[in-house]
């Protein structure tokens, strides 16, 4: 074997971006099972590899018994003790058993479990690059697209993006940039495989805390988000420090902020409301733009009934129910929205109505 063989695993190893011990550890199983098949060997085979010479060895492994019965697995004490004096019974004698012709034959064998191994290793490698990028937002170019999967290129690897996770409102173009949410990463038998989002709450989460230099930094804090993909999303956020107002930070300076969230999201309208621990708060805002006159709460089924005016009732429920849906996702609590007549009918709004005087002599009495 020359040097040659050495200096490509060398060249592999940097290259591929894979640990060189790995390489070895292949071609010695490579050669071992190109030995055992082409010279009809027992198990009992260890190859040697030295990289400063570039030779090779292959060596037999033998039990030393009494009386031989298997030629390929035994050697006698006797024979033993001609290589080595010191052998005793039941020791393990290696002999080396390399054929003239063995590095042309090996070479031959080798290739492709050599090629196998450097493809799973790669794979492990991109694996691992990017299994830390779980829950995370990536930026990728469109490839190619079939009836169920979008195929986005991530760099080392192609990520598909299922029907089911696309944007309803989007198109998908080939050679488009995209900014997609890692669902899972999978390290399957055809390869690593990485799933993606468009339609994932996630990926508005990961957006904002991109945008809004307050969120990374932690000066502000995402607390929910409810999302209906290119439609509507309701995000609540929360400073800690009474001086940070959360909603003004994520919207920016002339709702520049959100302006490039929602372009990312192709015009998704979004709503920042204020995160509190306060139900009747909290239900309030996450029914903005929607005005509320008051909000009953129900502590055991974590339900709230809410009284709006009757003009803006349709405003409340929102289009096709999504507002209320979207309030009563973020804040967790039930909402069931009614108007203020409808709420006095009931009983359930109590009001401070002014009384008038029947006659001139009430009046002064």
């Amino acid at each position: 074997m020359s040097n040659q063989l050495f200096d490509a695993i060398d060249y592999l190893a940097k290259d591929k971006g894979i640990d060189k011990d790995i390489l070895l550890e292949a071609l010695e199983a490579a050669l071992i099972s190109a030995y055992k098949k082409n010279f009809k060997s027992a198990t009992n085979v260890r190859v040697e590899l030295n990289e400063a010479t570039g030779k090779m060895g292959v060596f037999s492994r033998k039990i030393v018994v009494e009386e031989v019965e298997d030629n390929q697995e035994e050697i006698s004490l006797e024979e033993a003790k001609k290589i080595d004096p010191n052998y005793v019974l039941e020791d393990v004698v290696e002999v080396e058993v390399t054929p003239k012709d063995f590095g042309r034959i090996a070479a031959q064998a080798a290739k492709q479990v050599v090629t196998q191994r450097v493809r799973e290793a790669e794979r492990g490698v991109i694996f691992s690059e990017y299994a830390d990028r779980e829950e995370d937002v990536m930026t990728g170019i469109i490839q190619r697209k079939d009836p169920r999967f979008v195929y986005v290129n991530l760099g080392k690897i192609e990520a598909k993006l299922a029907e089911a996770e696309q944007m309803p409102t989007e198109e998908y173009y080939v050679h488009d940039r995209l900014k997609v949410f890692v669902t899972k990463v999978e390290n399957t038998s055809k390869g690593p495989q990485i799933y993606i989002s468009r339609s994932h709450p996630g990926l508005l989460k990961r957006l904002f805390e991109m945008e809004v230099p307050e969120i990374y930094e932690g000066i502000v804090e995402i607390k929910s988000v409810a999302r209906e993909a290119g439609d509507r999303s309701k995000i609540s956020v929360h400073a800690p420090d009474p001086d940070i107002d959360p909603v003004g930070s994520c919207v920016g300076q002339k709702g520049q902020r959100v302006q490039a969230i929602v372009n990312e999201l192709k015009g998704e309208k979004i709503d920042v409301v204020e995160w509190s621990e306060d139900p009747v708060v909290y239900v309030s805002n996450a029914l903005s733009p929607s005005k509320v006159v008051d909000v009953l709460v129900n502590e055991e089924e974590k339900a709230t009934t809410v009284i709006v005016p009757d003009y803006q009732l349709s405003l409340a429920i929102g289009k096709r129910g999504q507002n209320a849906r979207l309030a009563a996702k973020l804040t967790g609590w039930k909402i069931d929205i009614k108007s203020e007549s409808e709420a006095r009918e009931e009983g359930l709004l109590i009001e401070q109505e002014e009384v008038l005087p029947d006659t001139e002599e009430d009046l002064f009495e």
